[in-house]
């Protein structure tokens, strides 16, 4: 018994790896390596979490810029729109960007981000691209406030461009306005194009307001159409503001 201690305490070490080597042998057979690839994979688990981490911020912060590149993008283009748009070659406008709306009074006027300081002031004409969008009737030093074509309370003299028939334009708080003629029988179509008359006291002649969409003559007291105005007066985000003094001798409507 003696002499068994004493092999076993010799070569006990030797045998338990011996029979571990062989035991994780046939589990590699039996599990054709899973168990290994499973250790490795838990062995690595912190790294790749750091690391799918990492990847999510980038992908996030690529998103992010692309985004803002392609804002800058559209923003551009639209500025270039304003700068290339063919109108009032003798005027000086300055582009202006939209910073207010009021939601219940979407279609009556609009806040423009400079003011008295940036040399705008009461009168000032504000164009879209696409046509005429109203006028600055308050100022602050670094606002604008500014009454829409759409308002009701708006009136402004227009003439038809193929016929040179005049009328007066109105709102109705959507896209849509209306001008009625101040002849019976003002021979205009649909696809004419308005502008501001000659007669027009606020307002230089000759800027581009819409297109008439449809026309009512069969009350004679009260012939009118129904236009559809150039410049998109619900999603303006930069206008072109141009100086204008009101003639002091002008009687006729606006």
């Amino acid at each position: 018994m003696a002499v068994f201690w004493r092999w076993w305490g010799r070569y006990a070490g030797g045998l338990l790896l011996t029979v571990l080597i062989l035991i994780g042998a046939w589990i590699l057979r039996e599990t054709n390596g899973a168990a290994v690839r499973e250790f490795y994979r838990l062995l690595n688990l912190p790294l790749q979490r750091r690391g799918d981490e990492q990847q999510s911020l980038i992908q996030a912060r690529t998103w992010q810029l692309e985004q803002q590149v392609a804002q800058l993008q559209a923003e551009n283009a639209r500025l270039r729109q304003l700068l290339n748009a063919p109108m009032l070659p003798n005027l000086n406008g300055r582009i202006v960007p939209v910073i207010g709306r009021s939601s219940d009074q979407w279609w009556r006027f609009l806040l423009l981000g400079e003011g008295s300081r940036q040399g705008l002031s009461i009168g000032g004409v504000v164009v879209g691209n696409g046509g005429l969008v109203g006028r600055i009737t308050s100022i602050t030093p670094n606002t604008s406030r500014v009454m829409l074509l759409t308002d009701p309370a708006s009136r402004i003299g227009v003439v038809v461009g193929r016929t040179r028939q005049m009328g007066i334009l109105r709102g109705q708080l959507n896209q849509q306005v209306i001008v009625e003629f101040l002849e019976k029988d003002p021979k205009v179509q649909p696809k004419d194009t308005l502008f501001t008359s000659a007669l027009s006291s606020l307002f230089p002649a000759g800027i581009p307001v819409g297109e008439v969409q449809s026309v009512e003559l069969e009350d004679p007291t009260r012939p009118h159409a129904t236009v559809i105005l150039g410049a998109p007066i619900d999603r303006l985000e930069w206008v072109t503001v141009i100086p204008y003094a009101e003639p002091t001798d002008t009687l006729t409507p606006n």
